[in-house]
This record gives structure tokens, sequence and C-alpha cells, in this order.
């Protein structure tokens, strides 16, 4: 197939809306590896536009892609008898057509790279540069950002988009998060006994649950970013849970002492003083193994972890931050 061919082919065919294929450029300079040092000078020369000068020019043998060479390094060779196919770099970095944006993203974020080779079965199809790479890590941060504020991705620009897609995009997930917020309706009828035998218990409901979400988001959005950049992955869940425990644990430590100031301050008695503490450090330091753990073991079974949004790690922990505090209740009042 040729290019003119193969450059229809990919124009007609079909890719996933997050495929690479849909941001790669087709304009790129290509020599056959058996050209000499001045024959592929004067050829690149000669085809040089008005574009932005390319780092790299990628050769090929046939219509197969075996290397890509250094622009700087073509222009300054002083032998003009030497072959390119002796200069060039047959080891490079390159990704393929129906690549998933979302895992090229994190490699090109981490490897600070200007142009990257798309390849189909050893051919050449296309191109990033600078531009495209830049807008592939863009279109994916805001992606992630619009997954962690529990809203579907839009596919077009906020202005472009109508009341009715946004309502589509956004009705699922808060249909999710009502039903997993009604659980804490219903822990709180569980524990109406310890409620009734201590009404100040209620006072502290949204301090409590607030602070837990909080202190999650804090820390989900943290691991998600440095997950997205590459800085974190599976293997170091032991070092994310170590630090964000240590860090957790003087948070938690600063919490529990507010927490009985205000205790203090609205003079509600030693035993609920003691309630309230407690429950901040625990509900702190579970938050900080919930929102550690759940984005890495998403990730793991290939799933986004900008999924785990700011709101569902905020329902979770306020359900599960209630049992806690009303167990703590219980047994401090000595109730069944």
């Amino acid at each position: 197939m040729s290019y003119a061919a193969l450059q229809t082919h990919y124009e007609k065919a079909r890719f996933e809306d997050d495929a690479i294929a849909r941001y790669m450029n087709k304009k790129f300079f290509v020599l056959h590896h058996d050209l000499y040092v001045s024959e592929a000078r004067a050829i690149f020369i000669n085809q040089l536009s008005n574009d932005d000068l390319p780092a790299q020019i990628f050769i090929e043998d046939g219509l197969k892609l075996v290397g890509v060479l250094s622009v700087k390094r073509l222009l300054q060779e002083e032998h003009d008898d030497e072959r390119i196919k002796d200069m060039m770099e047959t080891t490079f970095f390159h990704v393929k057509p129906t690549d998933d944006r979302e895992h090229i993203a994190e490699l090109l974020a981490a490897s600070h790279l200007d142009i990257v080779a798309v390849v189909d079965n050893g051919r050449l199809v296309g191109c990033l540069t600078e531009r495209e790479i830049a807008r592939i890590i863009e279109a994916e941060n805001t992606e992630d950002a619009q997954l962690q504020g529990a809203s579907l991705p839009l596919d077009k620009p906020y202005l472009e988009i109508s009341s009715f897609q946004l309502w589509k995009k956004r009705s699922v997930w808060l249909l999710l998060l009502f039903v997993a917020e009604a659980y804490t309706s219903t822990v709180i009828q569980h524990f109406e006994e310890a409620l009734e035998a201590a009404i100040a218990l209620a006072f502290f409901i949204p301090l409590l649950t607030g602070t837990g979400g909080n202190s999650g988001t804090q820390i989900t959005s943290t691991i998600v970013r440095a997950m997205a950049l590459g800085e974190v992955r599976l293997r170091d869940i032991g070092k994310v849970l170590r630090k964000e425990m240590t860090t957790s644990i003087m948070i938690a430590l600063t919490l529990a002492c507010a927490g009985a100031f205000r205790g203090w301050m609205m003079g509600i008695g030693y035993e609920i003083t003691l309630i309230v503490s407690l429950t901040l450090v625990c509900i702190t330091l579970w938050a900080a193994t919930v929102s550690s753990i759940i984005p890495m073991v998403l990730k793991r079974f290939g799933v986004d972890p900008a999924v785990v949004s700011a709101p569902f790690i905020t329902t979770l922990i306020d359900g599960t931050g209630l049992v806690i505090y009303f167990k703590i209740a219980q047994w401090t009042l000595g109730l069944n």
C-alpha cells in the first residue's frame, strides 16, 4: 500500500475517541536508509517548508520504519559519503494508532519527547510532535479533572455542549452517589439508641463526616495526580501507605486536639468530648487507608483511578465514618 493509500485509509478508518490516531500528525520527514549524507541532506533541505523544523527524521527501508535520525546530526555530519543507516538510532519510542490516550499520556509526560512515531505493523502512519503531545496530555488531564468532579467527561468544549447533554453527563453519577449517601441515614437509624442516650452526639455528625471526606479527597487527589505523572505505581503501595499513615497520624492528633477544644467550648461533658476526639483520630486514619489503596487497586484492574472522585470518596467515608463514630460512642457510654 502506498503512502497516499495509507493516508486515505487512516482518514476513513474509525477509531475510539481516545485513540492516538485521533491526534496524530500526518506530516513528517521520511528518508530511505540507504542514502548518503549528502543526498539525504539535499532532499531534506529541498522538502523543508516554513513549518517548524523537526527534531527527528524517520528512516525507512521500503515502507518499514527502521530508525530515526537527529536533524542536528544530519546537518552537522562532515562525512558526506557516509550512509544514514550507519548513523540512525534503531531503538526508539513509538506508539500504535489504536493505543489508548490515557496510557500513552502517562508515558509521554514522563519521557519528555519532542516527536514520537505512530507505527502500524512496522509502517509509519503518523507522528506526534510537541503540539500533539501537549494536546494529548491536556485532554487526559481535563478528563481526569471532570471524572474527579463526579461527572462523565465532556466530548465538546463547555460552551458548545447543551444543558440536556450536561444533565446526561452528571445525573448518572449523582444518582449513584445518592443511593450510596442514603446509607448514612440507615446507619443513623440503626444507632438510634445511642443518639437517644446522648443527643449531643448528633451535633458533631456534620463535623466528623466532613472531616473524613475532606481528608480522603486531599489524599486521593494527590495520589491520582502522582499516578498520572508516573511517580507512583502499584508496587509503591507500601511506601504510599507508610507516608500517608505517618502524615495522617500527625493530622489526626491535630484534629483531635481541635475537637477536644470545640467540645470544651460547647460544654458537652468529658465523655462526648472523648468520643469526638477518638472518632476524629480513627476517621482520619481510616480515610487515609481507603484513599491510598482504592486508586491503586482500580489501576491494577484497568480502571481509570480518576473515577475515584472527591464526591465518591466523601460518600464512602461518610457512611463508614458514622459506623466508627457510633461504635466508639457505644463502647464509651456502655451501650449495647
